[in-house]
């Protein structure tokens, strides 16, 4: 279906007159995107879902709008008014208390992970990780579980496996000091701190399944 025909099914058949081809484009190019009635509206004129066109949510509103919930539905819900949830999508923080977290989570069916995404815990949750394999990991099961309600035998474990993934890295930095392999092992270190987020949810995973 072109742009053509997708803007003049979203003019006729759900009432956004403003909608042309060339906004279609520029959704299509990512210079712009569609707010979530327009990503609702296109999602029916493309008979699928609005998750399938965003691809995975990150973003409070991408979560939202992947369950086709309006903001008035989610707002009520999690017991806040309209205008302070609008502010917190709009910002992409979340500022509920812990009862309103927990009713977002179950209204928006976050898993664990997307749940310390959106509300945003993965930078306090990345500097506590960084610290565990730099350091001592047995300093910072109680911190981390802490913020993610895992069982600490799993947590322990997980900790250790990326103590050691990241110190084995390091000892070979430190064997081949000024060769390739001490670069090769520096350069993956750095990315494994960059990715730790990523690298923990993924142990945390595997060691679940």
């Amino acid at each position: 279906m072109g742009p053509e025909h997708v803007a003049y099914g979203m003019r006729a058949s759900y009432g956004l007159p403003y909608v042309t081809p060339d906004l279609v484009l520029a959704w299509e190019r990512g210079t712009t995107t569609p707010s979530g009635p327009e990503l609702t509206a296109l999602a029916g004129v493309l008979w699928c879902s609005p998750g399938e066109l965003i691809g995975a949510p990150r973003t409070l509103r991408e979560h939202r709008v992947s369950r086709g919930l309006a903001q008035e539905d989610v707002a009520r819900t999690v017991g806040l008014e309209l205008l302070a949830y609008q502010r917190m999508e709009e910002a992409d923080e979340w500022r509920g208390n812990d009862r309103q977290s927990v009713a977002l989570a179950d209204t928006l069916e976050l898993s664990l992970r997307d749940f310390i995404t959106v509300t945003g815990r993965d930078g306090k949750l990345a500097e506590l990780l960084r610290s565990a394999v730099t350091t001592r990991w047995q300093a910072y099961v109680r911190p981390v579980g802490k913020m993610i309600p895992l069982d600490r035998r799993l947590l322990e474990d997980v900790l250790q496996e990326m103590y050691t993934e990241y110190q084995g890295q390091m000892v070979v930095t430190l064997s081949w000091s000024g060769g390739s392999a001490a670069a090769d092992a520096d350069d993956s270190g750095r990315d494994f701190l960059d990715r730790i987020v990523d690298h923990f949810w993924a142990m945390v995973q595997r060691a679940t399944y």
